[in-house]
């Protein structure tokens, strides 16, 4: 069996200098902190340091600061359904991100013109909870490329082999104790 590479999505909630520079080359970091207000400061240093190490930074639910800071994309939560970025002017490499938890979500996305849908949760047990069918099941309702995110750790990674998906987005699978291995799973 082929062994996959997969396209690495890091939500991090502030600038961790050491838990940068630890990611594969080519990650792309979602900015995402809702607890505080944002600090463009810390933003912009963030983009300086992804920039170094080959990274892409990306700004949760605020797509025209995202353009406005010159970042390479932005990311769109499943409770933002408005479609006023699609009036904004954006550059040609821009990724548009956007999260689902079911087929009316994914619709949403389509529609709002994402360029990657992350669909949750395929292994962590709450609300959203979908598993290996049902997410199989909605991701082939959709021609946009799937992310996985939710519960991936080391000992559940191989089951993705089983999935269409494009890569893999976490919070504490890509911490520092955890983190993938440089090269394939």
């Amino acid at each position: 069996m082929h062994k996959k590479y997969y396209q690495n999505f890091c939500f991090i909630k502030e600038l961790d200098t050491k838990h940068i520079l630890y990611q594969k080359k080519n990650t792309v970091f979602i900015y995402r902190n809702y607890l505080r207000k944002i600090d463009i400061g810390e933003i912009l240093d963030i983009k300086k340091l992804c920039k170094q190490t080959g990274n892409k930074l990306c700004l949760s639910n605020n797509v025209k600061l995202s353009i406005k800071l010159g970042l390479d994309g932005a990311y769109i939560p499943s409770f933002n359904n408005t479609m006023k970025h699609l009036s904004f002017s954006l550059k040609k490499d821009f990724i548009l991100l956007g999260s689902a938890h079911n087929l009316k979500e994914i619709r949403n996305k389509e529609l709002q013109k994402v360029n990657l849908i992350f669909l949750s949760s395929i292994f962590k047990k709450n609300k959203n909870y979908l598993g290996i069918n049902r997410f199989k099941l909605i991701s082939n309702f959709s021609k946009i490329k799937i992310v996985a995110l939710g519960g991936i750790n080391t000992k559940n990674i191989k089951k993705l082999n089983l999935l269409n998906v494009y890569g893999i987005a976490g919070i504490n699978y890509f911490s520092k104790k955890k983190a993938p291995k440089k090269g394939p799973f």
